[in-house]
């Protein structure tokens, strides 16, 4: 399994103020299907970061893609691979 960083910086704040509940409830979606690792906020409202699990860019990139922040152009994205040290 591949660890994945979504950096998603802010675009627009009314945004995403309106999609928070639905980008969170997607997140839990993702979350019990075995695919979040982790998410949150940077403090600086930048925006924030979710780190996926998944053995494809190509299916991390779909899940972003679906994801109401991004969907809504709420916040943009960017996506790296991680290298998680234990």
């Amino acid at each position: 399994m591949k660890y994945f960083a979504v950096l998603l910086p802010m675009l627009d704040e009314e945004k995403s103020q309106t999609h928070r509940a639905a980008h969170l409830a997607y997140l839990d979606e993702q979350r019990a299907k075995g695919r979040v690792f982790a998410n949150g906020r940077f403090a600086d409202g930048w925006g924030g970061m979710v780190i996926y699990q998944s053995e494809s860019l190509a299916e991390v990139r779909e899940w972003v893609k679906n994801d109401p922040y991004v969907a809504h152009q709420a916040r943009r994205f960017e996506i790296h691979e991680w290298e998680m040290v234990h």
